[in-house]
C-alpha cells in the first residue's frame, strides 16, 4: 500500500496533539462523485477562528489509493465531539450525493469497489501496527446520530449522517479490525 501525502493547505493550522492519544478509527464516505470534489470540500474554510475546514485525516478512492491530508499529530475536524482522540478515515463514494438532506432521497446506490475495501483493510492494519493505542473502530453514522428537519419537508427528521452507510460491510471491515 502507497500513502500518498496531498497535506491540505490549512495543516499547520490545526491543533497539535500527542499521537499517543489517538485511540480511535473513524470510518466516513465522502458522500461526493470524486476524490477531487472531495479535496475542494476539504479545502474550504469553514471555522473562521482558525482559518481551517472539515476532512478527515486520510481518503481511500475507488481504486484503492490512499491519501493523506491531514497529518497524525494534528486534530482534523471529521467528527463532532470526537476529533480530540481519533483518525478520520474517507471512503469516496456517493452516498446521498447530491440530495443529502431531501426525505426523498435517502437511499444509497453506489457499492464500495473490492480494490478500495481492500486498501481499508491494508491501512487499518498499517495504522494498528503504528498506533498500537488505536483500540476502537466506529462508523461516523455510530458517532453522530442527530436527526435534523429534511430540506424538503421541515416537518419530517433525517440522519444527519448515515456515512459510510448501509452498502459499507461493517461487519467484515470490524471484524478484520478486531482480529488484528
Amino acid at each position: 500500500m502507497n500513502l500518498i501525502d496531498d497535506l491540505l493547505s490549512y495543516n499547520d493550522r490545526l491543533e497539535q496533539r500527542d499521537t499517543n492519544t489517538l485511540e480511535l478509527v473513524v470510518i466516513h464516505c465522502t458522500e461526493l462523485p470524486t476524490l477531487e470534489m472531495a479535496r475542494e470540500y476539504g479545502e474550504r474554510i469553514v471555522h473562521p477562528d482558525t482559518k481551517t475546514g472539515n476532512s478527515g485525516h486520510y481518503y481511500i478512492d475507488r481504486d484503492g489509493s490512499v491519501y493523506r491530508y491531514v497529518l497524525e499529530d494534528r486534530i482534523a475536524h471529521h467528527v463532532i465531539g470526537r476529533n480530540r482522540n481519533s483518525l478520520g478515515i474517507e471512503m469516496v463514494n456517493l452516498g446521498r450525493y447530491p440530495n443529502w438532506f431531501d426525505s426523498k432521497h435517502q437511499e444509497v446506490t453506489e457499492e464500495y469497489p473490492g480494490l478500495q475495501l481492500g486498501s481499508l483493510k491494508e491501512f487499518l492494519a498499517e495504522l494498528k501496527r503504528r498506533y498500537p493505542q488505536l483500540v476502537k473502530i466506529a462508523r461516523h453514522s455510530d458517532l453522530d446520530t442527530l436527526l435534523i428537519p429534511a430540506q424538503d419537508n421541515r416537518d419530517v427528521r433525517i440522519r444527519r449522517k448515515i456515512d459510510p452507510g448501509p452498502l459499507f460491510p461493517w461487519d467484515e471491515i470490524r471484524n478484520f479490525w478486531l482480529s488484528l
